[in-house]
């Protein structure tokens, strides 16, 4: 692995304009693209896909689709993870995701960040002529039994503890505790989750 890919890899600023960094990013918007045009009925192609695109995965792995990855290899997921329409994974740092977790519609886990002042944001050539930009960015890790539900933002550099529960668009800029019943933009844990929730106290 390059030096410039273990910059990346490690949170520090990289190039995303290298020939291994796009022979990883084109594999996996490949892998996606052929996901993607699948049907759900096509589980021998779809799980081959999966292996090729998640080279770390458990068992029961289940994906919707459309799929959206940057690179797939960066990405570690637990057994039972599912994913609902358009799942976005920007895995330019680690992403880990634990057993048990479930993703409704839309949600987006991203680990890549830009500088805030332009100046160092903008595109620029480098000595050697090549034109490009430089990045950086956070590790992301999911807990088990966690739900993010539809529209939810992880942003870089969270860690959801176990058993959390994501409402709605919510979008989490910081580490969120386990057990949280998390809610708002930006998010914020508003309580926890206990037995009172189970399913047999609601009234129907």
């Amino acid at each position: 692995m390059e030096q410039n890919t273990k910059d990346m890899l490690a949170g520090k600023p990289y190039c995303p304009d290298t020939a291994e960094l796009n022979q990883f990013a084109q594999l996996a918007h490949r892998l996606c693209r052929d996901y993607n045009l699948t049907a759900d009925e096509d589980t021998v192609e779809r799980d081959t896909i999966i292996d090729h695109l998640f080279s770390d995965h458990q068992g029961g792995v289940y994906l919707q689709g459309p799929i959206h990855v940057d690179y797939g290899r960066f990405t570690s997921l637990g057994k039972n993870f599912y994913a609902n329409f358009n799942l976005t994974i920007l895995d330019t740092c680690p992403v880990k995701i634990g057993d048990n977790v479930m993703c409704g519609p839309n949600v987006s886990i991203v680990t890549a960040m830009h500088p805030l002042c332009y100046s160092q944001r903008n595109i620029r050539k480098q000595d050697s002529g090549q034109v490009t930009d430089i990045e950086f960015g956070k590790p992301v890790t999911i807990g088990n039994n966690c739900w993010l539900a539809s529209n939810v933002t992880i942003c870089p550099g969270v860690t959801i503890g176990d058993g959390c529960v994501i409402g709605a668009g919510a979008v989490v800029t910081h580490n969120m505790p386990a057990d949280s019943l998390v809610l708002g933009v930006p998010a914020k844990a508003v309580r926890k989750i206990t037995g009172a929730d189970r399913m047999n106290n609601y009234p129907y």
